[in-house]
């Protein structure tokens, strides 16, 4: 039998440094995955999927624009349940609640349960700070890739509780 892990697709928009994409690496490296860009994701391209990611950078306090257009086009996900994921700038937990409340509340309306969510700091070059060689040069780093390994090993236990 197949597992839950292994019929995922990451939906990713990774903007600047590719900061989010190599989160969205990682966690498919465990889930076994395909990661598809926001923009060529056609909702077609779930059907055959259990476990759906959803990740990009924060702009202005939500994902950005490109990843939530694309979830806008699915249909509703009776037996489909969702991940979501951010790299930004500035983390706390607070903030990544505040963050992903956008998208959440979008595909929580098509009946997507969220099994969990995973942000990290990413490197930033935004506004007056490329004046100043960024902010968090570097990251995400090795333990930001293995704190995301270990979000998606958590999914697969949620996945096999049937959680």
């Amino acid at each position: 039998m197949e597992s839950a892990a292994a019929r995922t697709v990451i939906v990713l928009h990774s903007y600047h440094h590719q900061n989010t994409a190599k989160i969205a690496e990682a966690i498919a490296e465990i889930l076994g995955g395909r990661i598809v860009a926001a923009q060529d994701m056609e909702p077609g391209a779930l059907d055959q999927c259990d476990l759906v990611g959803f990740g990009s950078g924060i702009d202005s306090g939500k994902h950005y624009g490109e990843l939530l257009a694309a979830a806008e086009k699915l249909p509703g996900a009776p037996a489909r349940k969702a991940f979501i994921f951010s790299t930004s700038a500035i983390f706390s937990e607070a903030k990544r609640e505040a963050d992903h409340s956008v998208l959440r509340n979008l595909l929580q309306s098509e009946g997507y349960p969220i099994l969990g969510e995973f942000s990290c700091t990413g490197f930033n070059t935004n506004s007056f700070l490329k004046y100043f060689g960024g902010m968090h040069k570097g990251r995400p780093n090795a333990e930001d890739l293995a704190r995301a390994a270990t979000f998606a090993r958590g999914l697969i236990c949620s996945e096999d509780k049937g959680e």
